[in-house]
Protein backbone atom coordinates (compact mmCIF):
# COMPACT_ATOMS: atom_id res chain seq x y z
CA UNK A 1 0.00 0.00 0.00
CA UNK A 2 1.80 3.10 -1.16
CA UNK A 3 1.26 5.18 2.27
CA UNK A 4 2.74 8.89 2.34
CA UNK A 5 4.93 8.52 -0.40
CA UNK A 6 6.25 5.12 0.81
CA UNK A 7 5.40 1.45 0.43
CA UNK A 8 4.01 -0.18 3.17
CA UNK A 9 3.11 -3.63 3.99
CA UNK A 10 -0.16 -3.86 5.21
CA UNK A 11 -1.87 -7.01 6.76
CA UNK A 12 -5.89 -7.30 6.99
CA UNK A 13 -7.38 -10.75 8.29
CA UNK A 14 -10.97 -10.51 9.19
CA UNK A 15 -13.88 -10.14 7.93
CA UNK A 16 -14.06 -6.23 6.14
CA UNK A 17 -17.86 -5.39 7.98
CA UNK A 18 -15.97 -5.85 11.16
CA UNK A 19 -15.15 -3.96 14.53
CA UNK A 20 -10.97 -3.08 13.41
CA UNK A 21 -8.35 -3.52 15.09
CA UNK A 22 -5.06 -1.72 14.41
CA UNK A 23 -1.66 -3.27 15.45
CA UNK A 24 1.64 -1.34 15.92
CA UNK A 25 5.10 -3.55 15.84
CA UNK A 26 7.80 -2.24 18.02
CA UNK A 27 11.58 -1.67 17.01
CA UNK A 28 12.98 -4.02 15.00
CA UNK A 29 9.69 -6.00 14.41
CA UNK A 30 7.12 -6.80 11.91
CA UNK A 31 3.88 -7.17 12.17
CA UNK A 32 4.29 -10.93 11.98
CA UNK A 33 4.90 -10.48 16.17
CA UNK A 34 1.40 -10.32 16.65
CA UNK A 35 0.66 -13.67 14.49
CA UNK A 36 -0.79 -15.27 17.28
CA UNK A 37 -2.97 -12.76 18.45
CA UNK A 38 -4.00 -11.65 15.12
CA UNK A 39 -5.47 -15.55 14.38
CA UNK A 40 -7.36 -15.33 17.67
CA UNK A 41 -8.80 -12.08 17.11
CA UNK A 42 -9.69 -11.92 13.18
CA UNK A 43 -12.58 -14.64 14.18
CA UNK A 44 -14.60 -10.96 14.73
CA UNK A 45 -12.66 -8.43 14.32
CA UNK A 46 -10.84 -6.97 11.02
CA UNK A 47 -7.03 -7.27 12.02
CA UNK A 48 -4.84 -4.68 10.31
CA UNK A 49 -1.07 -5.08 11.01
CA UNK A 50 1.46 -2.79 9.21
CA UNK A 51 4.86 -3.09 8.64
CA UNK A 52 6.22 0.50 9.74
CA UNK A 53 8.31 2.59 7.18
CA UNK A 54 12.04 0.84 7.36
CA UNK A 55 10.91 -2.20 9.31
CA UNK A 56 10.46 -5.49 7.75
CA UNK A 57 8.46 -5.69 4.28
CA UNK A 58 7.98 -1.76 4.10
CA UNK A 59 9.99 0.60 2.07
CA UNK A 60 12.75 3.02 4.03
CA UNK A 61 12.03 6.38 3.99
CA UNK A 62 13.84 9.40 4.68
CA UNK A 63 11.61 11.13 7.55
CA UNK A 64 11.42 8.55 9.48
CA UNK A 65 10.01 9.57 13.33
CA UNK A 66 7.26 8.62 16.07
CA UNK A 67 5.07 11.23 14.43
CA UNK A 68 5.87 10.07 11.07
CA UNK A 69 4.62 6.72 11.92
CA UNK A 70 1.49 8.02 13.61
CA UNK A 71 0.57 9.78 10.36
CA UNK A 72 1.34 6.67 8.54
CA UNK A 73 -1.32 5.16 10.73
CA UNK A 74 -4.27 7.57 10.23
CA UNK A 75 -3.46 7.36 6.33
CA UNK A 76 -3.96 3.37 6.52
CA UNK A 77 -7.23 4.20 8.11
CA UNK A 78 -8.28 6.28 5.66
CA UNK A 79 -6.94 3.96 2.79
CA UNK A 80 -8.77 1.00 4.04
CA UNK A 81 -11.93 3.56 5.15
CA UNK A 82 -12.00 2.56 8.80
CA UNK A 83 -13.71 5.46 10.31
CA UNK A 84 -12.46 3.85 14.28
CA UNK A 85 -10.30 1.17 15.89
CA UNK A 86 -9.00 -0.39 19.12
CA UNK A 87 -5.22 0.27 18.47
CA UNK A 88 -2.37 -2.14 19.42
CA UNK A 89 0.85 -1.49 19.62
CA UNK A 90 4.38 -3.07 21.71
CA UNK A 91 7.33 -0.92 22.66
CA UNK A 92 8.14 1.83 20.23
CA UNK A 93 4.98 1.04 18.74
CA UNK A 94 3.26 2.09 21.84
CA UNK A 95 4.74 5.98 21.35
CA UNK A 96 3.11 5.54 18.09
CA UNK A 97 -0.08 4.28 19.14
CA UNK A 98 -0.37 7.08 22.30
CA UNK A 99 0.78 9.29 19.42
CA UNK A 100 -1.96 8.74 17.04
CA UNK A 101 -4.13 8.56 19.95
CA UNK A 102 -3.28 12.02 21.02
CA UNK A 103 -4.31 13.47 17.73
CA UNK A 104 -7.03 11.17 16.79
CA UNK A 105 -8.62 10.60 19.84
CA UNK A 106 -11.97 9.95 17.75
CA UNK A 107 -10.42 7.34 15.83
CA UNK A 108 -9.07 5.47 18.86
CA UNK A 109 -11.95 3.45 20.66
CA UNK A 110 -9.77 0.78 22.84
CA UNK A 111 -5.82 0.92 23.13
CA UNK A 112 -3.77 -1.95 24.48
CA UNK A 113 0.11 -1.15 25.15
CA UNK A 114 2.43 -4.30 25.44
CA UNK A 115 5.74 -3.47 27.05
CA UNK A 116 4.85 0.09 27.13
CA UNK A 117 8.39 2.12 27.24
CA UNK A 118 8.88 6.06 28.16
CA UNK A 119 10.13 9.00 26.45
CA UNK A 120 14.34 7.75 26.54
CA UNK A 121 16.84 9.32 29.34
CA UNK A 122 19.62 10.78 27.89
CA UNK A 123 21.55 7.42 28.31
CA UNK A 124 18.43 5.19 25.69
CA UNK A 125 18.87 8.20 23.24
CA UNK A 126 22.64 7.70 23.28
CA UNK A 127 22.19 4.25 23.16
CA UNK A 128 19.87 3.88 20.52
CA UNK A 129 21.81 5.99 17.97
CA UNK A 130 25.06 4.05 19.18
CA UNK A 131 22.90 0.96 17.69
CA UNK A 132 22.11 2.90 14.83
CA UNK A 133 26.01 3.57 14.00
CA UNK A 134 26.44 -0.38 14.29
CA UNK A 135 24.02 -1.44 12.07
CA UNK A 136 25.37 0.51 9.62
CA UNK A 137 28.84 -0.09 9.72
CA UNK A 138 28.05 -3.99 10.78
CA UNK A 139 24.70 -5.00 9.97
CA UNK A 140 22.08 -6.61 11.49
CA UNK A 141 23.78 -9.72 12.54
CA UNK A 142 25.75 -7.46 15.20
CA UNK A 143 22.81 -6.35 17.35
CA UNK A 144 20.64 -9.02 17.15
CA UNK A 145 22.52 -11.49 19.60
CA UNK A 146 22.38 -8.18 21.81
CA UNK A 147 18.49 -8.13 21.54
CA UNK A 148 17.99 -11.67 22.18
CA UNK A 149 20.51 -11.56 25.51
CA UNK A 150 18.83 -8.35 26.42
CA UNK A 151 15.47 -8.12 26.11
CA UNK A 152 13.89 -11.76 26.80
CA UNK A 153 13.76 -12.83 29.89
CA UNK A 154 16.15 -16.06 31.03
CA UNK A 155 12.91 -18.44 31.50
CA UNK A 156 11.92 -17.67 27.60
CA UNK A 157 15.72 -17.97 26.29
CA UNK A 158 16.41 -21.10 28.45
CA UNK A 159 12.40 -23.09 28.09
CA UNK A 160 11.47 -21.49 24.59
CA UNK A 161 13.95 -21.30 22.29
CA UNK A 162 12.11 -21.00 19.12
CA UNK A 163 10.92 -17.64 20.61
CA UNK A 164 14.22 -16.57 20.72
CA UNK A 165 15.22 -18.10 17.20
CA UNK A 166 11.80 -15.66 15.85
CA UNK A 167 13.03 -12.75 17.77
CA UNK A 168 16.55 -13.43 16.01
CA UNK A 169 15.25 -13.64 12.69
CA UNK A 170 13.17 -10.58 12.68
CA UNK A 171 16.20 -8.78 13.77
CA UNK A 172 18.35 -10.30 11.14
CA UNK A 173 15.59 -9.68 8.40
CA UNK A 174 15.32 -5.84 8.97
CA UNK A 175 16.74 -3.52 6.27
CA UNK A 176 20.24 -2.10 8.53
CA UNK A 177 19.39 1.42 7.02
CA UNK A 178 15.91 1.23 7.74
CA UNK A 179 16.42 0.13 11.27
CA UNK A 180 18.83 2.80 12.09
CA UNK A 181 16.84 5.04 11.47
CA UNK A 182 14.05 4.05 12.96
CA UNK A 183 16.88 3.81 16.23
CA UNK A 184 17.35 7.28 15.62
CA UNK A 185 13.50 7.78 15.61
CA UNK A 186 13.63 6.43 18.82
CA UNK A 187 16.18 8.24 20.10
CA UNK A 188 14.18 11.50 19.59
CA UNK A 189 10.89 10.71 20.77
CA UNK A 190 9.56 12.84 22.98
CA UNK A 191 6.64 12.11 25.85
CA UNK A 192 3.15 11.81 23.95
CA UNK A 193 1.16 13.23 26.34
CA UNK A 194 -1.52 11.86 28.81
CA UNK A 195 -3.88 9.33 27.22
CA UNK A 196 -7.64 10.96 27.25
CA UNK A 197 -9.55 9.42 29.78
CA UNK A 198 -12.63 8.58 27.49
CA UNK A 199 -10.23 5.59 25.66
CA UNK A 200 -10.41 2.35 27.33
CA UNK A 201 -6.53 1.46 28.24
CA UNK A 202 -4.68 -1.87 28.87
CA UNK A 203 -1.35 -2.72 30.12
CA UNK A 204 0.46 -5.76 29.23
CA UNK A 205 3.95 -6.01 30.40
CA UNK A 206 6.68 -9.07 31.77
CA UNK A 207 7.68 -8.54 35.08
CA UNK A 208 11.13 -9.07 33.61
CA UNK A 209 11.22 -6.49 30.95
CA UNK A 210 13.83 -4.28 31.59
CA UNK A 211 12.89 -1.76 28.24
CA UNK A 212 9.53 -1.74 29.33
CA UNK A 213 9.29 -2.43 32.57
CA UNK A 214 6.16 -2.57 34.78
CA UNK A 215 6.58 0.74 36.51
CA UNK A 216 6.28 2.60 32.88
CA UNK A 217 3.14 0.79 32.46
CA UNK A 218 2.15 1.61 36.22
CA UNK A 219 2.59 5.53 35.90
CA UNK A 220 0.80 5.30 32.06
CA UNK A 221 -1.96 4.05 34.07
CA UNK A 222 -1.75 5.82 36.99
CA UNK A 223 -2.19 9.13 35.06
CA UNK A 224 -5.41 7.64 32.90
CA UNK A 225 -7.01 7.05 35.92
CA UNK A 226 -8.73 3.38 34.78
CA UNK A 227 -6.81 1.89 32.85
CA UNK A 228 -6.17 -1.85 33.86
CA UNK A 229 -2.38 -3.20 34.05
CA UNK A 230 -1.26 -6.86 33.67
CA UNK A 231 2.15 -7.96 34.64
CA UNK A 232 3.28 -11.45 33.12
CA UNK A 233 5.64 -13.70 35.29
CA UNK A 234 9.07 -14.75 33.60
CA UNK A 235 8.07 -12.40 30.88
CA UNK A 236 10.52 -10.00 28.95
CA UNK A 237 10.05 -7.04 26.52
CA UNK A 238 9.14 -9.39 23.30
CA UNK A 239 5.39 -9.81 25.28
CA UNK A 240 2.91 -11.03 22.37
CA UNK A 241 5.82 -13.62 21.50
CA UNK A 242 6.83 -14.58 25.04
CA UNK A 243 3.50 -15.25 26.60
CA UNK A 244 1.57 -15.94 22.96
CA UNK A 245 -1.65 -17.55 25.41
CA UNK A 246 -1.90 -15.10 28.29
CA UNK A 247 -1.68 -12.44 25.77
CA UNK A 248 -3.76 -13.20 23.08
CA UNK A 249 -6.68 -14.26 26.08
CA UNK A 250 -6.04 -10.78 27.68
CA UNK A 251 -6.64 -9.37 24.25
CA UNK A 252 -9.35 -11.26 23.67
CA UNK A 253 -11.49 -10.38 26.32
CA UNK A 254 -10.23 -6.58 26.10
CA UNK A 255 -11.25 -5.86 22.34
Amino acid sequence: MHINGTDLAVETDGPDDAPAIVMIHGLGATGNFYQIQAQALSENHRVVRIDSAGAGRSATADDISIGRHAEDVDAVFDALGIQSAAVVGHSMGTLVAREFAAKHPDKVTKLALLGAVAEPADAGRQAQRDRAAVLRDKGTSAVAPGVVANALSESTRNDKPEVAAFVRELVMRQDAEGYARNCEALAAAGDPGDIAGTIDLLLITGDQDKVGPPTVSQAIADTHGSATVKILPGVGHWTALEAAGPVTDLLVDFL
